[in-house]
């Protein structure tokens, strides 16, 4: 345990030379941060030579996330999907973000594996390959052929990233514990929240388990459609810490050459894209969180894969129709059905004025109703959403930003493909039929059942409930809790009111007391200084002592 502390303490001293480098001394002089860092070992606020504040303070950010290695880079990746809580011009940076990490010893990858199968390599390939196929900051992927002779790739977690992110999370549950204060002031009112769900990301992230359970979902779902294709993973052959896939061949999406050759249509393969891509939102609604070209591959019949399920967004179907309905609002140019569906979508929102919230609505929308469907870009869309979500401190689930930064990588994606691609006319069919799906006479009967069942169930416990109201009453046992908040700045403003009231009335009363004791009549053993009996000059000592007192509280700043 003390062991572990001294490492936290010189980890955070490390990250507190770093924040001062690049010239955020605010944060380590405003938090208990500065008394980690001695004056000596303050570092000259350089890199490569260049000052820092040549940058722009969210291009420092993500100088220092780049800095304190891959962990923060995932938690700032992450944070770059919540509009909500941070800034454009910080998101801008944070999707700059890359894990280069270069692999490690294969020697080292095929000890892991036989650690977890708990066998030699040997009896589980015939083949497999040293050369890796790509690396990054939680593992790495060598291609291999199984006994049965089946090709795979074998994915294989870094020896040491599990107790090296467990750390790390440790650290950063401490920095925002001694910074908490500073981010609430600069608008981050939850700090704690989004370590702990960064921190379930990450455990999931962890166990591989979880991607092949993801991947056997996909496959059930898209069983039988022809035109697209997930790989099988090998469950047999994974663990938590090994995931052994197979192997599927094909050329990247933005491959038009290649495509070309094979002589398929670029356009056609856009489209089927962008359909399996909202088939996954509106009508599963469980969706690939990251499609970018290197994971959407083409096979030469045309059919689509999509590898790398580490990250799966979800919607459940509350929040399927909101999300429809905020677009079906906006094609429809109905500020207020936008704004009640973003209500809708929100886990908390509250919004203090409406016809403020409507009137910024209805702004967005005449901006991209006046556009010609060849201007409308679903990047731009998607930042002024964004913009509105962080403006209003709307709290919507996570996956509402998987999805727009996904759309907008897809329409990328589109637009190499398809020179008159425009993601807004294939997502209008989908609002068409959620809606349909919404009033069906199969989901109103759904919704029925549900709430029937709800209110069955209170009838249910509603007797029992009220008895033991009753008996608690009739014994006087029955106490209600009032939790007063919001009242505390006026609480300590009242106790200081009072405290100077009771220190004037003091003054007052000493003071009269001084008056009256010079009318006195005392024994000659009374002590007189210059005619005035001592008790007066004590009287007099003790009233402007408290005077004093009183002076220096009023000029006390708010």
């Amino acid at each position: 345990m003390f062991k572990n502390t001294i490492s936290n303490l010189t980890r955070i001293r490390q990250v507190a030379e770093v924040l001062l480098r690049y010239g955020f001394e605010d944060i380590v002089t405003s938090t208990p941060l500065r008394r980690l860092v001695s004056q000596s070992r303050r570092l000259s606020w350089q890199r490569e030579e260049r000052p820092v504040f040549e940058t722009t303070r969210w291009e420092r950010v993500r100088l220092i996330i780049e800095e304190l290695g891959p962990t923060f880079i995932k938690l700032a990746q992450a944070m770059s999907n919540r509009a909500d809580l941070l800034p454009q011009g910080l998101i801008d940076e944070f999707e700059k973000l890359q894990s280069n990490v270069p692999p490690f010893d294969v020697a080292l990858a095929r000890q892991i594996i036989e650690e977890e199968l708990g066998r030699p390599i040997v009896e589980v390939f015939s083949e497999f390959d040293d050369n890796t196929l790509g690396s990054a900051s939680i593992g790495q992927v060598h291609r291999a052929r199984l006994l049965t002779g089946e090709e795979v790739v074998v994915k294989i977690q870094r020896p040491g990233v599990q107790q090296k992110v467990k750390s790390d999370l440790a650290l950063l549950h401490e920095l925002v514990r001694l910074t908490a204060g500073f981010l609430r002031n600069h608008g981050l009112s939850n700090p704690q929240d989004i370590v702990e769900a960064f921190e379930r990301s990450m455990s999931k992230e962890l166990d591989y388990t979880a991607e092949a359970r993801s991947m056997e979902q996909f496959r059930k779902l898209y069983a039988d459609y022809t035109e697209f294709y997930i790989p099988k993973p090998f469950r047999e052959w994974s663990t938590s810490r090994i995931l052994v896939i197979e192997f599927v061949s094909g050329c990247k999406i933005t491959d038009k050459a290649r495509l070309l050759e094979w002589e398929l249509s670029p356009e056609t393969v856009a489209e089927t894209g962008m359909d399996i891509y909202l088939t996954q939102i509106f009508e599963f609604g469980i969706f690939h969180a990251d499609p970018h070209p290197g994971n959407v591959l083409v096979q030469p019949d045309g059919r689509l894969v999509l590898i790398d399920f580490g990250m799966v967004g979800r919607l459940t179907k509350q929040q399927k129709y909101a999300f429809a309905g905020v677009f079906i609002g906006m094609a429809r140019q109905d500020a207020r059905s936008m704004a009640l569906n973003f209500r809708r979508l929100a886990i908390t929102a509250e919004i203090p004025d409406m016809r403020a919230f409507e009137s910024d609505l209805s702004q967005l929308i005449e901006d991209f109703a006046t556009l010609d469907v060849k201007e409308m870009s679903m990047s731009d869309l998607a930042d002024a959403l964004q913009g509105i979500i962080y403006t209003y401190k709307l709290q919507v689930p996570g996956a509402v930003f998987l999805i727009l930064r996904a759309l907008v990588i897809l329409e990328g994606i589109g637009k190499v493909l398809h020179p008159s691609f425009n993601t807004f006319e294939f997502v209008r069919p989908y609002g068409v039929k959620i809606i349909k799906e919404q009033y069906s006479r199969d989901n109103i009967l759904s919704e029925a059942q549900y709430t029937g069942a709800q209110l069955l169930a209170l009838i249910q416990t509603l007797p029992t409930d009220i008895r033991q109201i009753v008996r608690k009453i009739s014994k006087g046992e029955l106490r209600v809790k009032v939790e007063l908040s919001g009242y505390q700045q006026l609480l300590r403003k009242a106790d200081q009111l009072v405290s100077r009231t009771i220190l004037a009335l003091l003054c007052v009363g000493g003071l009269l007391f001084s008056g009256l004791s010079l009318l006195g009549r005392y024994s000659p053993a009374m002590p007189y200084h210059r005619g005035v009996p001592e008790i007066t000059w004590w009287s007099l000592g003790t009233t402007g002592f408290l005077l004093l007192v009183l002076f220096l509280l009023g000029l006390r700043k708010k």
